[in-house]
């Protein structure tokens, strides 16, 4: 391999840091003075604010304040991780996380992203860093990590509500084997020794459901995004300018993410569309130089490098990389001998204003026109308007590809054919409107059953749009909607709180009939029968169900699970094609750990899967000798709609919730809207707040609390009434 950097890796000691200064002088202090008495903040008693502001500028700024306010360090952290600087603060193995940010956005691009973008787009990443740096100024008490001063091009780096939604995809692996200090190429991608755990599975369910299956005749929205717990705060925003949302915020962006107005709502789940392309580019060196073959072309790869600090101790060191691009994006790693770059949407400046402009919308044809900006790269969107629509977009970025071409792996880059030839506007995409079934689904899943039979086909779009697979949690929500009628808000959370968990009304009869089948060994008898008499749904003192999460993970931890199998397909193999003895030697060993964690296997399940909050702590602790609640809740994996993912601590036997139900909520639209919510934990990341968990026990107990959206309402609910600052 010829040599491409004299020195790819050069280690510069530094003694500290030199962080941007927080005091604000006296003529920024009584600009943001000022800002702030156009602001009023409202807590209501759960600790919600509502803040009203005279211009949606105005409103972004009291927004970021509030958030701060209730959870800084994530606010923090988000930043520090979206812009590249995590090793300042973890260390030098978080050095390739900041890579990976700085290949696709470095500062200056960042900064220069903010300084083109329109004026309305600037005003409110101005009003987005004035309350964050006016909560810093009032606050001495508070001790940033790194950020002590925010500034406006910020948040070109985290544009979409999915902090990490498309760059996460990328490996770290594969950035580290290339970039390391050694020439490209000559590392191996990492591999890890320690034993597969298959993790908890991400993503949300969105329902949307027409008058026609309603009480009231209105139709209503069910908004349940699956995220790690505490990742998002619930929000009430509103200016003088039309600005009126209410829902989910990832904490430090400026915009309402899963939410709703009184004119509609909408629901984000994480897609699958294919939207990330990895292009294999044949590279080689004329007269000193890096290029690449593009068709009959040969062109020069951009070279550049970045300098990167990172935490060593008590003192800050730096390290310097290169960073290689082609016209497709950036050098990400390397398939046998060739370099492979990673495609993926970065358009920030779009991507704010879409995501912004999605709150403001006042129907379904303002609704329709902003997702045809085409950056919401990482989402599904199911819809519905107090106008009596209920609609579904599967994905929105989606690029335009050669259909003869498979996109599903690595494509050769010099050939000219796979290039993106733009994107595809949204009349192309998969989308539904108010099919006469009279309902929408989507957790995850595949488009081609959101609407049951009314769902769009398959053969009518290009594969690289839908290579979702179903899952059981879509089958789930299609059973219940098939025979859904005169639902009621209530009715509507009792549906998405359904217990039942069709994963295992497959897996379990086949154990069952694998110990029939087998020479009956004693040991595994009374488990069987309580298998056996079990009715396949969760509670919280169901030993049965304690009994089946442990063989399931097994199963889908077994050697036995097909290759690249999904978590359905995985089951559907057992059930079809295990044999007897594959399915009790999983039964033994799921009894097996039970025992040892508990001295029994027959615990009932309320006592294994529990909610614990300890403190503010980004990451989570948890300790099986402290404070914890039984949670009748279970794990997406096997069907849950209401999901409840857990699993042990470091120091742990018990299994604690960290992602699943989050912010949830249920909408009705119609003259007035009427909405209920939910969140996990509770407002306030500050152990010392009412509100850091008084949401705990609703959360178990599925009482969900009114959403005060009116003037009226909230000042009926006041806790609190304050301007920024006071």
């Amino acid at each position: 391999m010829f040599r491409v950097w004299a020195v790819v890796s050069v280690f510069l000691l530094a003694s500290c840091a030199t962080l941007e200064t927080r005091t604000a002088d006296p003529t920024e202090m009584a600009r943001l003075d000022a800002q702030a008495q156009n602001v009023e903040i409202i807590r209501d008693d759960y600790g919600v604010p509502h803040i009203y502001g005279k211009t949606d500028a105005d409103a972004v700024f009291g927004l970021l304040y509030a958030q701060a306010e209730d959870d800084f360090p994530r606010i923090e952290r988000n930043y520090v991780w979206a812009m590249g600087r995590l090793a300042e603060i973890e260390g030098e193995e978080a050095i390739y996380s900041d890579l990976r940010a700085r290949l696709y956005m470095t500062m200056d691009e960042a900064k220069a992203a903010y300084e083109n973008a329109p004026a309305d787009v600037k005003a409110l990443c101005d009003a987005f860093a004035d309350g964050l740096n006016y909560y810093l100024a009032t606050h001495p008490e508070v001790e940033p990590k790194l950020l002590t001063r925010f500034e406006p091009w910020m948040p070109m780096f985290f544009s979409e509500g999915s902090i990490g939604g498309d760059i996460e995809q990328i490996p770290l692996d594969g950035i580290k084997a290339f970039y390391q200090d050694k020439e490209p190429g000559d590392s191996l991608l990492l591999t890890s020794n320690a034993p597969f755990v298959d993790p908890e599975p991400a993503g949300s369910n969105g329902i949307a459901v027409s008058g026609d299956l309603t009480r009231s005749g209105n139709p209503m929205l069910l908004i349940n995004p699956h995220t790690s717990f505490y990742f998002r705060g619930e929000v009430h925003v509103v200016s003088e300018e039309g600005l009126n949302a209410y829902g989910a915020v990832t904490w430090g962006q400026f915009f309402v993410y899963q939410g709703f107005s009184e004119k509609n709502g909408w629901m984000h789940t994480s897609t699958y569309v294919d939207f990330i392309d990895k292009f294999r580019e044949d590279i080689s060196e004329q007269d000193g130089e890096l290029v690449y073959r593009y068709g009959d072309e040969m062109r020069p790869v951009q070279v550049s490098e970045v300098t990167l600090d990172y935490k060593d101790g008590n003192r800050l060191k730096s390290r310097t990389f290169p960073m290689y691009h082609t016209h497709h994006g950036p050098v990400t790693h390397m398939e046998g001998d060739k370099w492979v770059v990673t495609k993926i949407n970065w358009d920030p400046v779009n991507a704010l204003k879409q995501s912004f402009l999605r709150t403001k919308t006042d129907g379904y044809e303002a609704f329709n026109e902003m997702m045809d900006i085409r950056t919401n790269s990482s989402n599904n969107t199911v819809y519905a308007d107090a106008q009596g629509n209920i609609a579904y977009y599967h994905g929105n970025f989606i690029p335009k590809r050669d259909p003869m071409i498979d996109y599903s792996g690595t494509v050769n880059g010099w050939d000219t054919r796979t290039d993106w030839d733009g994107t595809h506007p949204v009349d192309e995409a998969i989308t539904l409107l108010n099919p006469p079934n009279g309902w929408i689904q989507n957790a995850n899943s595949t488009p081609f059953t959101a609407a049951g039979d009314n769902s769009p086909k398959r053969e009518n779009y290009p594969a690289y749009m839908a290579p979702d697979k179903e899952n059981f949690r879509a089958v789930h929500a299609i059973r219940l909607l098939e025979e859904a009628n005169d639902l009621t808000l209530d009715g509507l959370i009792d549906l998405a709180y359904d217990p039942a968990l069709p994963a295992f009304e497959f897996i379990i009869p086949s154990l069952v009939d694998s110990y029939d089948l087998s020479n009956q060994n004693p040991a595994f008898a009374e488990a069987i029968s309580v298998l056996d008499e079990w009715n396949h749904t969760v509670s919280a003192d169901s030993v049965a169900m304690s009994l089946a999460h442990y063989y399931g993970m097994e199963m889908l931890q077994s050697d036995a699970r097909p290759k690249g199998a999904s978590r359905m397909e995985t089951y559907m193999h057992f059930f079809e094609s295990g044999t007897p003895q594959e399915q009790l030697d999983l039964l033994d060993k799921a009894m097996t750990k039970m025992t040892a964690d508990f001295g029994t296997w027959k615990m009932p399940w309320g006592e294994i899967n529990r909610f614990q909050r300890l403190s503010g702590a980004i990451d989570l602790e948890f300790d099986d000798s402290k404070k914890s609640y039984p949670v009748p809740m279970a794990s997406g994996r096997w069907g849950a709609l209401a999901a409840f993912g857990a699993s042990q601590g470091e120091n742990t036997k018990k299994i604690y919730g960290y992602r699943g139900n989050s912010f949830v909520a249920v909408v009705e639209f119609g003259d007035k809207i009427k909405a209920k919510s939910l969140l996990a934990g509770g407002q306030s990341n500050d152990p010392d707040s009412p509100h850091f968990d008084d949401q705990i026990l609703p959360y178990i107990n599925v009482k969900f609390k009114d959403v005060p959206y009116y003037r009226d309402d909230v000042e009926a609910r006041a806790v609190r009434t304050y301007r920024p600052g006071e």
